[in-house]
């Protein structure tokens, strides 16, 4: 097609995203000044994470929308990391424009954990910055935004910049051991990848007095597909993530799938799904079949399956059971680590060490399987990957500040047969 996105030729593992000794090492004399973009619950995580990853790390800037988000993020951190906290409040940012703020005052590294819709913005001005990411996933929420992301790893490589992706399992000692057994043929011939995230209901705030209806959209930012991509992209995207690693990170041809709302009935949930079911084509006939949900009451499953011609391959996200039944019988029997910390861990040895950590294509790859799955769901059509990575559907505005907010009343529910692909 003229004109068409290429698709993306993907790394195969994490580890070979380690590039050569490109950059200029950082001696450990040198204090490393980190930012923190998005003071919730996952970037308060990251912050302790690369504050404990150095000996020599310093938390200096931290920015959120809400203030009272960035207060409990530093209280936090202060009762682990005293010594590593230098956080007047002249570095304290709040609003839509924080990171920029963060970014210019003078980090190093920046964590970037807001909203999902947020991220590619926030990507872009870090690499144009010449600051090395911790990027949470996932990095957009539609096609344009994931566009946006490749325009900026193209970019950090560039510059040899690390950019460290949240996709977390990527950094587990038994997964990265399983899928490499996976992608050495433990399996034999790859049939098919059973993936699963099925969970109870997320968290909600409850509509404060002082809110207004932008505000609690926001606080509640979850149940808003402008803002988190729907929960296949904002959580279950970790499961679809095992599925492209099975499958050695090659892109599907075209994908197919379903969901609704069952019992996200009530208008405090927004305009997202509550379940979906999708099937991934691949060009050698083999199937990756997603099944995710958000309902409570109901039986919950974390996990890869991997079905091939000489055996089957179960990785669970909950317990420890990783292992190879069939031709070429295998478990892991290894160090279970925790993979937060490792993702720290290697960004900041990849910054000394001069070897950069770029796991960008990754990363938007991945994700762009969660949009591609939701796509279909919203529309009942059959979506290709060339169609998915042209689409021009942009959930939200092209500028973020509190005027551009959609109104929440008008943003409707996707209906299969009825949304259009766009």
């Amino acid at each position: 097609m003229a004109g068409s996105i290429v698709p993306l030729s993907a790394c195969s593992t994490m580890e070979e995203t380690i590039l050569p000794a490109t950059a200029t090492p950082v001696s450990p004399d040198v204090k490393l000044k980190v930012g923190l973009v998005g003071c919730g619950g996952r970037g308060t995580g990251a912050a302790n994470q690369a504050l404990s990853a150095d000996p020599n790390v310093e938390l200096v800037a931290l920015g959120d929308l809400f203030p009272d988000q960035i207060e409990r993020s530093v209280e936090q951190l202060s009762h682990r990391h005293a010594d590593k906290m230098d956080v007047p409040e002249e570095r304290k940012f709040t609003g839509f424009d924080c990171y920029q703020k963060v970014i210019d005052s003078g980090v190093d590294v920046v964590l970037l954990a807001a909203p999902p819709a947020f991220r590619p913005a926030h990507l872009k001005y870090a690499v144009d910055a010449g600051v090395h990411s911790f990027c949470e996933k996932p990095v957009a929420v539609d096609a344009p935004g994931v566009r946006s992301i490749l325009d900026s790893v193209k970019k950090s490589k560039e510059k040899d910049l690390s950019v460290v992706s949240g996709f977390c399992w990527r950094y587990h000692n038994a997964k990265r051991a399983f899928f490499q057994q996976i992608n050495d043929g433990g399996v034999g011939e790859i049939r098919t990848v059973y993936n699963t995230y099925l969970t109870g209901s997320l968290w909600y705030r409850d509509r404060q007095p002082d809110w207004n209806d932008k505000e609690y959209q926001m606080r509640n930012w979850l149940y808003y597909n402008w803002i988190s991509g729907d929960h296949i992209v904002e959580q279950a995207v970790h499961s679809i993530d095992f599925m492209s690693w099975a499958m050695g990170d090659e892109m599907p041809e075209s994908v197919i799938g379903t969901g609704g709302r069952q019992v996200r009935t009530d208008e405090r949930y927004g305009n997202i799904y509550d379940h979906f079911a999708i099937t991934y084509q691949y060009a050698n006939g083999a199937k990756g079949f997603h099944f995710c949900r958000q309902q409570p009451n109901c039986e919950n499953s974390y996990k890869a399956e991997v079905f091939g011609s000489d055996g089957i391959g179960r990785a669970f996200a909950s317990g420890i059971e990783y292992s190879i039944n069939g031709s070429n019988p295998w478990e892991y029997d290894g160090e279970i680590n925790d993979m937060y910390q490792t993702q720290h861990d290697e960004l900041f040895e990849a910054i000394r060490t001069g070897r950069p950590i770029n796991d960008g294509e990754l990363m938007a790859n991945s994700t762009m399987l969660g949009i591609m799955g939701r796509m279909a769901a919203y529309t009942g059509r059959k979506i290709t990957w060339e169609e998915a990575m042209n689409s021009t559907e942009k959930l939200g505005p092209d500028h973020h500040d509190w005027d551009t907010i959609p109104d929440a009343t008008a943003l409707e529910v996707a209906m299969p047969g009825v949304t259009r692909f766009s």
